[in-house]
């Protein structure tokens, strides 16, 4: 039961991770209620669907046992793209974009640790150390630039909102719910509780906030994790949001019955297309503007690169960039 009184938690936040945790390995069982529905409100019939797989023959590749929400997206937006990363998973050298995110999103992380009257911009400090960071190379004037950039985003949120008043309830909360023999899993940045005790999801965003006409697919992820909570805590949040920290815009919207069945409906047509190119080896390449910061792009065939070189070159030129040298 979540419940607030008088502005304040009924449950103490570890506790509620705990129970979080418990109801992940509760539901990963694949054990049933009444009345032939899985205990997430998933009627069996799901389960048939995303089992019945095409004609039994030795896939070409293994085929992966989980989705996330990063993973449908890179696979709609090139099959090529998720065999390297999500099939082969090949390394990929750390980008000065993805790294920002990266570190942003562990600096707001460290914030809500903090308890609510310390959570103030003199607690965002954590770059030199990261992995990541460390991994770009960069020079003194690149450094700078970067972390300029970083601290711009953390202002920006600042601006967006008082983290002294969020009532969070868990931080970078990894989520997992078997639907069948397939694995939905996510990591929600923060869940929280809003004024009435209700659930709330909220994504950070270090990216550009998408058009009026790409609005709805921006917010695949954050229904994907509306999904997630409705199966693993039994309770559909009653709003999901992005943040974008470089506009400060924020699109936000209200989970229905209709969005979750569509969340189930996608990622099972997703998978089955996913355990048909695995089976048959056939992952095509799929240009936009994404190929211009694909890892990936030099092995490629449509670019003229070879994919079956990659499983060897991919992990040469990944050691070279730790080790700071350049491979072209």
């Amino acid at each position: 039961t979540w419940s607030a009184d008088d502005n304040h938690l009924t449950w103490p936040l570890s506790s509620t991770i705990s129970l979080v945790n418990a109801l992940i390995v509760h539901r990963t069982r694949g054990e049933s209620g009444r009345g032939g529905r899985a205990n997430s409100g998933c009627p069996v019939s799901t389960v048939v669907d995303m089992t019945d797989l095409a004609e039994a023959t030795s896939p070409v590749w293994p085929i992966p046992s989980s989705l996330s929400p990063s993973r449908v997206s890179s696979f709609t937006s090139c099959p090529m793209q998720f065999r390297f990363a999500s099939v082969q998973r090949l390394p990929e050298p750390p980008g000065v974009a993805t790294t920002r995110g990266s570190i942003v999103h562990r600096a707001l992380e460290l914030l809500f640790v903090l308890p609510a009257p310390e959570r103030t911009p003199e607690a965002l400090d954590e770059y030199s150390t990261h992995p990541d960071y460390v991994g770009l190379h960069l020079d003194d004037a690149a450094a700078t630039k970067f972390r300029a950039e970083c601290d711009k985003l953390i202002e920006r949120y600042l601006d967006m909102e008082d983290p002294t008043t969020i009532r969070d309830i868990g931080l970078e909360v990894r989520m997992a719910a078997n639907v069948g023999s397939l694995e939905l899993r996510g990591i929600i940045d923060r869940l929280e509780l809003d004024a009435d005790g209700e659930l709330v999801v909220t994504d950070y965003k270090t990216g550009r906030a998408p058009s009026g006409k790409f609005e709805q697919k921006s917010l695949a992820g954050v229904h994907f994790y509306s999904f997630l909570c409705e199966a693993v805590l039994g309770k559909r949040p009653a709003k999901v949001r992005l943040m974008y920290l470089s506009n400060g815009e924020t699109i936000e919207t209200v989970p229905s019955a209709q969005s979750v069945r569509f969340i189930d409906t996608r990622t099972a047509a997703v998978w089955k297309a996913v355990e048909r190119a695995c089976t048959t080896g056939d992952f095509r390449p799929n240009q936009s503007r994404l190929c211009d910061w694909c890892s990936f792009q030099q092995w490629c065939p449509a670019f003229g690169g070879d994919p079956d070189q990659a499983a060897v070159e991919a992990v040469a030129a990944y050691d070279a960039s730790l080790d700071g040298r350049d491979t072209a």
